[in-house]
């Protein structure tokens, strides 16, 4: 079942992504390529993780940003357009921090009361390892370069500027939990 999830996902967000936003579906590629190489450390959730990394984005695609907001976005799609696995699209709602994001929006209470955290640190931590060590292009880079990547191209200012000033410190210390679970895994 690992396999037909993945391919799943790796459809959708091609068919979402590829034509309109390819740079986009570019990072996607780079973020599910993050997830594939540290999988193994979620055990039976590794195609879940690489399922959610796939489509974490897929809300950007210009025929589903209803809100603008791309976490919710993304996951009222899948929910709504694909009734996709709950876990998936709750990852999809909330990677990266999307809370506090979804706070400096005003959609706070929309994301947690439509799609609630997950109770499993060490997935919600991996997914947010793979996509703040992605490029925009989808290479991979430091956590700290992608938040002053990301705030060189919104600015300090910006709703995602201040949003991703505030989640900076959980950030990194999502990556070095992850980089620690990796590295204590037997290969």
């Amino acid at each position: 079942m690992g396999d037909l999830i993945e391919e799943w996902a790796a459809r959708v967000a091609e068919a979402e992504l590829s034509g309109t936003l390819p740079q986009r579906w570019a990072r996607t590629q780079g973020v599910a390529k993050r997830a594939v190489e540290v999988g193994h450390a979620l055990g039976k959730d590794a195609s879940l993780l690489v399922a959610a990394a796939t489509l974490h984005d897929v809300g950007y695609a210009p025929r589903l940003a209803v809100t603008e907001f791309h976490p919710l976005d993304g996951a009222r799609f899948l929910r709504d357009e694909h009734g996709a696995d709950e876990r998936l699209v709750r990852l999809v709602a909330n990677h990266s921090f999307a809370l506090l994001e979804a706070e400096a929006r005003g959609l706070r209470e929309e994301l947690a009361t439509e799609f609630p955290l997950l109770e499993r640190p060490l997935l919600v931590d991996t997914l947010v390892y793979c996509d703040m060590t992605t490029t925009p292009d989808g290479d991979r880079t430091t956590a700290q370069d992608r938040v002053a990547e990301i705030l060189s191209r919104y600015g300090d200012d910006s709703v995602v500027g201040r949003f991703i000033r505030r989640a900076a410190p959980e950030i990194c210390a999502s990556v070095e939990r992850v980089e620690a679970a990796v590295a204590a895994q037997p290969r």
